[in-house]
């Protein structure tokens, strides 16, 4: 008898187990698993006309900043969440809420309600906001998510009668302000090139309001250095507005009087002094919430970079701006 016999014999004679050859490995199987899923394309939706807008919309009038990251838009939304009228909360990312049909019977159903999966992500934005805005007491929402830019198309034809407040910095000041948020996680041409995508972004909504593409109802794009935008008009109801962080450090009063007669509300010296209210203002990872923002005033903005300090990155939008020649 074999080794491999006696083994086993004496092995089930006292444990009853037995030895076997192992089967041989199995050969790597290749990852069955599909690409991941790609960007989720923007579901149908309808423009409500005028008419609609009693029964479609609970939010009239709302006012998004549209800013790349890093621009001042926390200041902003401070300053102006410190007027009695004025409710800006922290960034709320409405963009991203999105709504799925459970059943193709849903779907049916609610397409026999003239709403597809646009329209009802359109009426959760919409009642979220305005949620937020009765629980204020407040009269007027003001929204200013950095990533509003990238869908200003789609927010505009939500909300038709929608407000739009341009807030510009100078490039070079949004990418190193970008690289110092985080020095670990990007150096500062990855930050350039990063930050960039924001300011195309809103250079895009910006154009797109002042040339009337897409429009429903603009008077123009002003510029609050008392002219006007690169393409003139006249700021309104249902208009939009550009200030400069520039200006709103130098001089926040004289920004801040302009910018409420944009909004028709009367200026509150209190706006200047933000931080007398309470800390729940600032939340961390949706806005700026360092120091600089916690000292409740509004604080001299950094140099301006000179012309040879400019990356050839970033010169065409420093010149679209107006930073540059």
């Amino acid at each position: 008898m074999s080794l491999m016999g006696n083994l086993n014999r004496a092995l089930s004679a006292t444990t009853g187990l037995q030895v076997r050859r192992a089967a041989p490995a199995a050969p790597p199987q290749p990852n069955k698993a599909g690409p991941k899923p790609g960007k989720r394309p923007t579901p149908v939706y309808r423009c409500p006309a005028p008419g609609d807008l009693a029964t479609d919309r609970l939010l009239r009038r709302p006012v998004f900043i549209m800013s790349p990251v890093r621009s001042g838009s926390t200041l902003l939304r401070m300053l102006l969440n410190a007027h009695p009228r004025l409710h800006s909360p922290h960034e709320l990312h409405i963009r991203r809420l999105e709504v799925d049909f459970g059943s193709r019977l849903s779907q049916r159903a609610m397409s026999a309600l003239d709403l597809e999966r646009g329209d009802l992500e359109h009426l959760l934005w919409d009642r979220v906001m305005h949620r937020e805005l009765v629980r204020s007491g407040k009269d007027v929402l003001v929204e200013k998510t950095p990533s509003n830019a990238f869908v200003h198309r789609r927010i505009r034809d939500c909300w038709p009668d929608a407000r739009f407040v341009f807030l510009l910095r100078h490039p070079v000041s949004i990418a190193r302000s970008w690289h110092e948020g985080d020095p670990d996680k990007r150096t500062f041409d990855e930050a350039a090139a990063d930050a960039l995508r924001y300011m195309k972004a809103v250079d895009n909504a910006r154009n797109a309001a002042t040339d009337g593409h897409g429009d429903h109802g603009d008077h123009g794009d002003t510029d609050s250095h008392g002219g006007h935008g690169n393409h003139g008009g006249h700021g309104g109801h249902g208009g939009h507005y550009t200030l400069r962080y520039e200006d709103l450090t130098a001089d926040a009063e004289k920004e801040m009087r302009g910018l409420c007669a944009f909004l028709d509300v009367d200026f509150e010296p209190s706006m200047l002094d933000y931080g007398r209210r309470d800390d729940t203002q600032v939340v961390k990872g949706l806005g700026d919430w360092r120091d600089k923002i916690r000292t409740g005033q509004v604080q001299s903005g950094r140099a301006l970079p000179a012309e040879d300090e400019i990356p050839e990155l970033l010169r065409p939008m420093c010149a679209a701006w107006g930073y540059a020649s």
